[in-house]
């Protein structure tokens, strides 16, 4: 089998099926999964890539609990994992980066999840898939693919710098008040992440050369670090994802407006400008 690519369509990855040392993961909602999903794909709960604790709701759990899923699900370092979930690559976007921060590279999103497989009219299963276990060990998390808050606080201002805001343009400008505190990271440019996706396409990703453009209208291009956030880092699972695409130093801040916004030494500033 010929490597699969980072973004791999509907219609390029059914005939391929049945795939070997390959995982096909599922985060979509429970009832969604069973009523339908892609032959072969297993079902992950994203609430088990969370750590769920203030105050970074959004980090990842320990190397233990990392271990024991990844094994669960039958990782294994050559296993080949395919993302999708049933919102367009948010929950799926974080599973890539949390592969990435394991140290895992070996996977592809599929574009659109299963909202552009059955638009595609492809063949679908019900009920569930179980794993074949596995023994894999997570035994660090691998930096290059996140920042912490003292991280990017060191980074404000710098011209190789940039924070990609996920979340809505009322939580951006702190009319609607999430955290302690609203508004977003000095410096910060905010576009929404399920303006990126095309509801009339199956949730797919938007052309990406049309969304480099956007995007280096907004000062986001590949000359920068940019770090990505929302509130759990959930949303900016999704511009993570498009950031890779598009060959961007992307990192995120699972943090995000989780911890910054309860942190009352943080900057803020509000308002519908940087």
């Amino acid at each position: 089998m010929s490597a699969l690519p980072l973004l791999i369509e509907p219609r390029q990855l059914a005939p391929l099926l049945p795939l070997t040392n390959t995982l096909i993961i599922d985060q979509s909602k429970p009832e969604t999964y069973q009523q339908h999903h892609v032959p072969g794909a297993l079902h992950l709960d994203f609430k088990r890539l969370q750590l769920g604790e203030k105050p970074t709701p959004g980090a990842l759990p320990g190397l233990a609990e990392l271990s024991q899923l990844f094994s669960e699900l039958g990782l294994t370092p050559d296993t080949h994992v395919i993302a999708y979930d049933d919102e367009g690559g948010g929950w799926a976007g974080r599973l890539i980066w949390a592969l990435d921060m394991i140290g895992h590279t070996q996977y592809s999103y599929l574009n659109g999840g299963i909202h552009a497989w059955l638009k595609d009219e492809l063949p679908c299963e019900t009920g569930n898939n179980l794993p074949t276990p596995s023994a894999f060990r997570v035994e660090q998390l691998h930096s290059g693919f996140a920042l912490t808050k003292d991280e990017i606080l060191a980074r404000l201002g710098q011209p190789d710098f940039a924070v990609w805001d996920a979340r809505s343009d009322k939580e951006y400008s702190g009319e609607k008040v999430v955290s302690a505190r609203g508004g977003h990271i000095p410096g910060a440019v905010n576009y929404e992440w399920t303006r990126g996706m095309d509801a009339d396409n199956g949730m797919r990703i938007r052309d990406l050369d049309a969304f480099r453009q956007l995007l280096a209208g907004m000062g986001l291009d590949n000359s920068k670090e940019i770090a990505t956030h929302c509130q759990t880092h959930h949303r900016s699972g999704f511009t993570y994802l498009v950031g890779k695409l598009l060959n961007f130093n992307i990192k995120a801040y699972a943090g995000s407006w989780a911890e910054w916004g309860n942190d009352e030494q943080t900057p803020i500033t509000t308002g519908e400008q940087p």
